[in-house]
């Protein structure tokens, strides 16, 4: 008999009773979650099982494309905010920025607009990288998320290029822009105490407006001055500028007592339910999502798989990193989720679109 995973909340934190988690990226990721060789049963969320097939966007040569957040326009057509640079892949660091997209339909094709914002350069917290959007309209304005770093500045820390990731917040009257930000510091501080969970950076926002009026700002920190694992969190303001109150239960959802983390997290609700989408790093299989559901925002169920790997939706052979996902939603409801997806025709990366049925 399969073991269950036994799940549970404490103090905000999910915690699971089995012993251990083992996740083998080079495996394939079965049909049939029942082939599984993990020590407890997976289950597929209602919402990974309404994804149909799945196509490519923004194939651009000599880009790298990363984290598309779609949003429909007052014009009625579909908006993606992105980031992109040239190079390598691991140029993301110093040479992102953020670019704007329109198409008709969500699977596109795409008109690139052009840049967005980059990087402001010496003296600023955002010096090098714009990366990582996630854009929402909020009351007449539309807020653009992102994080920033200064790599200069990562000698103040330990030196990682990671130290200085930082949450900034842009807004506009128009998706067309400009985009002003909001202030010249980050949105959302690192904690001064090492002991803390997110002493080390605060990355990823995931934005949910409360129906109850708050701001609720999701983010991913990386504990790496205590058990080096990567976390989730929340923190909530009364104004979209802030500021943004780190809640008391933070980290909400963490898996490191069993070394495995979690990135990338998009909150949303659906029906008077909050959902939690995120990129998963080993919990049930390296390539594919996580779905968690919460009745407050606070609380999160135990982990079901929130998507398959690319090769489920393409006719793709390898499976390649798919993650910041992101959810366009029509009339209250999920209806296509957008992802980042290594490869493509170029080689480098894309977005990645999924209908939801």
């Amino acid at each position: 008999m399969k073991n269950i995973v036994k799940a549970y909340c404490l103090m905000g934190t999910f915690i699971f009773s089995q012993i251990t988690f083992a996740a083998n990226k080079n495996h394939p990721f079965p049909k049939d979650l029942s082939e599984l060789t993990l020590p407890y049963e997976v289950t597929e969320s209602a919402f990974s099982k309404r994804l149909s097939t799945g196509k490519r966007i923004l194939e651009q040569k000599n880009w790298n494309v990363w984290g598309t957040s779609p949003i429909i326009g007052d014009d009625g057509r579909i908006h993606v905010f992105y980031s992109r640079w040239r190079g390598t892949h691991s140029k993301w660091l110093s040479h992102s920025e953020i670019a704007h997209a329109v198409a008709d339909t969500p699977e596109g094709p795409y008109t690139v607009l052009g840049t967005v914002l980059s990087g402001r350069g010496e003296g600023h917290w955002d010096a090098d990288t714009i990366h990582n959007p996630t854009i929402q309209k909020v009351g007449d304005k539309y807020a653009l998320f992102f994080i920033g770093n200064n790599l200069a500045n990562a000698t103040q820390y330990d030196g990682h290029h990671a130290s200085t990731q930082r949450i900034g917040l842009a807004l506009s009257d128009s998706l067309y822009g400009p985009f002003k930000r909001v202030s010249e510091q980050p949105i959302l501080e690192v904690s001064p105490n090492k002991e803390d969970w997110d002493s080390y950076l605060t990355t990823n926002p995931a934005l949910l407006q409360h129906p109850n009026g708050e701001f609720w700002l999701y983010y991913k920190a990386w504990d790496k001055y205590n058990d080096n694992m990567r976390k989730m969190g929340v923190a909530i303001a009364k104004d979209i500028k802030g500021p943004y109150i780190k809640h008391p239960k933070n980290p909400l959802v963490n898996f490191a007592q069993y070394k495995k983390q979690v990135e990338d997290a998009y909150v949303f609700i659906e029906n008077n339910k909050f959902y939690m989408i995120m990129r998963d790093m080993g919990v049930i299989h390296p390539h594919v999502g996580l779905m968690l559901d919460s009745d407050d925002g606070i609380n999160w169920s135990a982990p079901q798989l929130g998507y398959r790997t690319n090769v489920d939706f393409t006719d793709e052979s390898k499976i390649q990193r798919m993650e910041r996902p992101q959810v366009l939603m029509q009339d209250g409801k999920a209806s296509y989720l957008f992802l980042a997806l290594m490869g493509g025709k170029y080689d480098t990366s894309t977005g990645f679109v999924l209908k939801l049925n």
